[in-house]
This record gives C-alpha cells, structure tokens and sequence, in this order.
C-alpha cells in the first residue's frame, strides 16, 4: 500500500475540482464505501458528490453500496471476519468507538486535518488519543408538530411530559395517534428514548434508577392511552415521517434531516418542531454519522475521496441536501442563517447529550432497546426491564 504524501503538500489542491484531478494522481484504484441511508434525497446527494469525485479524475473509481440500517453492524462484523470489507464507511457516530478498538478503521491521525470542526464529533472519531475517522455531519432531536390537528383539538405545543401525555391523547383519532416516535430495538430506537432519561437527570448508564424507570413508565403511559401505537417498535425514523406525513400522527420526535424531504413532498402540509416536551430538564440526543477508512483497504484512494467530499462546497451540499448541521465549525456557522425551523435544531444542539463514545456502546445500547421494546410491548414491567437493562450495563462497564 502506498505512503499517503503529507497533507502539507495537499491542503491547498483539496479545494478545488481541478486541485482533486492533480493530486488523485498519487493514489489509485477503485474504493467501494458502505452507507445505511434509507432516505432517497440522501441517496441521491451521495451518489451526486461519488459522480462529481469520479468525473473530476480517472485514477479512482468510487462507488456506494447501501446496507440496511438493521444489518449494517452486522454485515461489518461479518466482513472484518471473512475479510471481505468496503475502503470506506458512513456509520452512526456511537457505534465508531467500538469499531476502532476491534482493529477495523485505519488511524488517519496524520492525514487528516480536523482542527476546525466541533470538539464532540471529532471525539466521537477518536480512541487512545489517534484518529479514526472524520465526522461526516451532526444532527439532533425536536418534536415535530401538525399544527391543524392542535389547533382542531384545542392544543398548546407541549412543553413538558405531562402536557405531551394530554395532547396526543386529545389529537388522538380513528384514524390519527397523538404522539409516536422510532422504537426499533436497535440504535435508531435507543437514540429516540433516550431523551425521556436524560430529561429526568439521569445518563444512559443509569436505566434502573429513578429517573430510567420514570422514562420506561413514560413511555408505557403512552402506549396504554392509546395515544401511541405499539406498531413503532417497527418503524424506523423515516417511516414514522412518513406517517406523518400521510396524516396518521400529530406529533412525532425527529430530526434535521427529515426536512428536505418533507418540505419536497408535502409543502402544503402545515407542520413546525419545538424542544422535545421535558421533565426535569430540556434533552435531545445528539445524532449523525462519521467517515471512516478500513484499515488495509484501499486507504489512499479513500483519503483522497474524503479530502474531496469535505471541501467547503461539497460539504455545504451535502448538509444542506440532507438537513445536516456540518461538523465542520467554519461552515456550520452561516448554515442556516434566516431558517426558523432550522434554527430551533440548532438552539436545541446546546442540549442535545452524545451516546459513548464508548467501545462496548453497542452491547449497552442493545440492553437499553430491548427494554423499552419489553415494556411498549408488555412483555414486561418498567421495573422489571429496568432492572434486567442495568444487569447487563453493569456486566459491561463494571
């Protein structure tokens, strides 16, 4: 495999279309990348950026593989097993720890420059003080809103627990649930219920304590009111936009990078966001996703790619296509100047909580599904899920 050449020699090249095509020239080859995008906007802005990369070159060839978000934890364990990995993935944040210490990502310490992006992201990268990766872009957590069905059924925008309680069950309908949010046993579930525990005072780690059992009877509250549907244990975060898109829910928690496709699809719907309601304090969970090399892989050509893929403009079309916040200080600053709607997700950053990093962050993550799954099921009581969560993150973290 080829030394990469200094980024010293490249920094000045990396800004330009025609400073791409001059210096690709010292890495070759083809580079493959993984991704778990559902949404077709997203899709769409990767494989635009993959052909702006390729065409500005002939030395390398990207191209993009999507892997369900369900399986993608899974396909990489999987391929660093049978050696059969991509040069380069977009994976969720908290789950880049654990990936970094099997070995898996390639140290790109000095062969990327991450001086101006946003101390958390560039931690979410890194293990043992060596660079595993470069944030791709941030995102948080609000409660969107369809303000017609509020004000048909008399509502004020919910600001605490009890108030979302009391308008999702008055919103509730035939055919409309009040309230719903993602709750798949998996990550995109955790990242949406943590929330209710950070907002009681309590961390991640501290699921069978007041707080946590308070959370999981939070969400049990609402699943017997009828005012959320036990069917979001199978609903990912795009299908519970698209459920409110279509007109079946009033009130959902999601993120930034569901507006561009709602506002494309459905312009005439009447919809706005607010802080997610609160118990004892204001929480959201900070999302999104980081680039990372595979070690021994084709390391170079996949460098080069990013180097290309994170120049001002590129990454500017990117966050913006897929309702992004760019991790990248300097060109998150003037991102959405003017957006109110944007605005309120990015008021919302300063309480927006990171899951880990912590290495062994996807084991605790899966305790912490599965018990919000036992209880919106009734499988089993908060209490008792509570207590069998904390088993399991007490076995992990000691």
């Amino acid at each position: 495999m080829k030394k990469l050449i200094s980024l010293l020699l490249t920094a000045g090249l990396a800004c330009s279309m025609l400073g791409t095509a001059a210096y690709a020239e010292e890495a070759s080859g083809d580079v493959t990348i993984w991704y778990y995008w559902e949404t077709e906007g997203h899709q769409k802005a990767l494989n635009h950026i993959i052909e702006e990369f390729n065409g500005s070159q002939d030395s390398i060839t990207v191209e993009a593989k999507y892997v369900p978000f369900a399986d993608f934890k899974k396909q990489l364990s999987i391929g660093a097993s049978a050696d059969d990995l991509p040069d380069l993935v977009i994976l969720d944040n908290p789950d880049h720890a654990a990936y970094a210490a099997m070995g898996i990502f390639a140290d790109i310490t000095d062969k990327f420059d991450v001086s101006n992006y946003y101390e958390g992201p560039v931690n979410s990268c890194t293990l043992d003080e060596k660079l595993y990766g470069v944030p791709f872009g941030s995102n948080d957590l609000v409660l969107f809103y369809n303000e017609d069905m509020l004000k048909e059924a008399g509502c004020e925008v919910p600001t605490t627990w009890d108030e979302l309680l009391e308008v999702a069950k008055a919103t509730t309908t035939d055919s409309v649930f009040g309230f719903a949010h993602c709750a798949l046993q998996n990550e995109e579930g955790t990242f949406n219920f943590l929330p209710w525990v950070w907002s009681t005072g309590a961390t991640s780690y501290e699921i069978n304590s007041e707080g946590g059992i308070k959370a999981l009877n939070f969400e049990k509250e609402l699943v017997d009111s009828g005012a959320m549907t036990k069917e979001a244990i199978n609903w990912t975060q795009g299908d519970t936009m698209h459920q409110f898109i279509a007109g079946n829910l009033a009130m959902m928690i999601n993120g930034t990078w569901q507006i561009p496709t709602m506002r494309e699809e459905v312009p005439d719907l009447n919809w706005n966001v607010a802080p997610i309601p609160q118990d004892k304090e204001q929480a959201s969970g900070l999302g999104g996703e980081n680039y990372a090399v595979i070690a021994g892989g084709n390391e170079d050509a996949a460098v080069k790619f990013l180097e290309f893929a994170t120049t001002p403009e590129t990454c500017l079309y990117m966050m913006n296509a897929m309702g992004y916040i760019s991790a990248d200080s300097t060109i998150a600053k003037d991102q959405f100047e003017g957006d109110e709607v944007y605005q309120v997700f990015v008021d919302e950053m300063q309480y927006a909580h990171a899951r880990g990093p912590l290495p062994e962050w996807p084991s605790i993550s899966d305790a912490i599904s599965l018990a919000f799954n036992k209880v919106i099921t009734g499988e089993s009581a908060p209490k008792d899920a509570a207590a069998e969560a904390q088993a399991t993150i007490d076995g992990i973290i000691g």
